[in-house]
């Protein structure tokens, strides 16, 4: 009755954690065997005999006859005596079997034996857990919130496993309350000590790319390609799309009739604005899409530093640099150059030097004074009056008037 008692125990870890038959009984096995090296030091002459189907569990000790007074090891070795106990005609050199009694292993190493079972049962299952989220990686993911931490909210998905949402992979407007499902990409999979730690992210490039397969029918039969992909998660993103079949517009077919197909990504990113580009490998035509929506004038490239200065009507700067700079910003990275801003029939269009590239000829400390109210340039500083800069900073009238002079022999050579 003990052993089966035992095993129908066991039992419930596989019926819980759907461990294969194979595997339950090679964890079983091997549970065994340790508790065996303990009590008798070896485990080489011992049978163990594991039906977790059924609940049947039999172990038998392997010892061969010696003569009485001979025996040298009680584990591997019966005296004549003793054999003869279980089977009269037993004799000398022959193998005696007998079963063994979980009972016989004591209380405490049954105890033990289970906590051990236990343990690698948590283990085994851990490993897979882990295997089975290393090949989630990049993939979309849904799960409950359980508990509401300051650095990281704790999720819980339909199995019972544990998901991690650190502060800092949030859109900074998600509000989570218990209950609430959420989505987001399993970004990371580690293992601490022996348990999974699964990271979640709401704020990856990756994330966006993935909403965009599953949302839009012709990204996910691979009919539109999301060529790239960036943003500041929670105001404003650019994903640049591109068509191997003339007969789709790519951007067209992602917002969809006013907007109706791109609305439900917009709305899962906290109503993150989302530019939609057409890609093509036409640098300048790139970067003038990548601006929108302000209409770039003309573009000057410099493919060794992977600059380029972009000409804008002084009504489209704005548009251009967008809220807080994040436009030209996600421009940039989206097309791999810096981009320079310059209005169209201002100064800065034209020639202009850096007030530090005069070092030689004018003293650190005067290029500070004008720095300090704003004047970094040659023309900033030639477009001043004397009478003022003597008045906004702490520099005598003749100072200020050479400077004006170094300056404008820059510009008249």
């Amino acid at each position: 009755m003990e052993n089966i008692a035992l095993i129908d125990s066991f039992s419930e870890f596989k019926d819980d954690k759907l461990i294969d038959r194979v595997t339950l009984m090679a964890i079983l096995e091997d549970v065994f065997r340790n508790a065996l090296k303990k009590k008798y030091g070896s485990d080489d002459n011992f049978d163990i005999i594991i039906n977790p189907d059924k609940g049947d569990m039999e172990i038998w000790r392997n010892r061969v006859v010696v003569n009485n007074g001979e025996v040298e090891d009680p584990n591997s070795e019966i005296s004549l005596a003793e054999a003869r106990k279980i089977e009269p005609d037993f004799e000398v050199g022959e193998e005696v079997s007998e079963e063994v009694k979980l009972a016989h292993l004591g209380r405490r190493a049954i105890l033990a034996l289970r906590q051990n079972l236990i343990s690698k049962i948590h283990e085994h299952d851990n490993t897979n857990l882990y295997r089975q989220f290393k090949d989630l990686i990049g993939d979309i993911y849904t799960a409950e919130v359980h508990h509401v931490r300051p650095k990281a909210v704790i999720l819980v998905d339909d199995e019972g496993n544990e998901i991690l949402l650190p502060k800092e992979k949030q859109i900074p407007s998600d509000f989570f309350r218990k209950g609430d499902n959420v989505r987001g990409i399993i970004e990371s999979v580690e293992l601490k000590g022996n348990k999974p730690l699964i990271i979640m992210s709401r704020t990856s490039e990756m994330f966006l790319e993935k909403l965009f397969e599953q949302e839009i029918p012709e990204v996910f039969d691979g009919l539109i390609t999301v060529k790239k992909v960036v943003r500041i998660p929670g105001e404003k993103a650019k994903v640049a799309v591109d068509s191997y079949d003339d007969r789709i517009d790519p951007v067209g077919a992602c917002v969809g009739m006013k907007g109706s197909r791109i609305h439900g990504i917009v709305r899962e990113l906290g109503n993150e604005n989302i530019d939609v580009i057409n890609y093509t490998t036409n640098t300048q035509l790139f970067i003038s899409r990548a601006l929108s929506p302000a209409k770039v004038s003309s573009i000057k490239l410099d493919e060794e530093t992977h600059r380029a200065d972009v000409f804008l009507k002084l009504e489209e700067v704005s548009k251009a640099i967008g809220r807080g700079g994040h436009n030209i910003k996600l421009a940039g990275l989206l097309t791999g150059y810096e981009l320079d801003v310059i209005r169209e029939g201002s100064p800065a269009e034209e020639e202009d030097v850096e007030l530090t590239e005069f070092s030689d000829e004018i003293e650190p400390w005067i290029i500070e004074e004008f720095s300090k109210i704003g004047l970094d340039t040659a023309r900033s500083v030639l477009k001043q009056d004397i009478a003022d800069l003597v008045r906004r900073t702490d520099l005598e009238e003749e100072t200020v008037a050479e400077i004006m002079r170094i300056l404008r022999e820059e510009f008249e050579e």
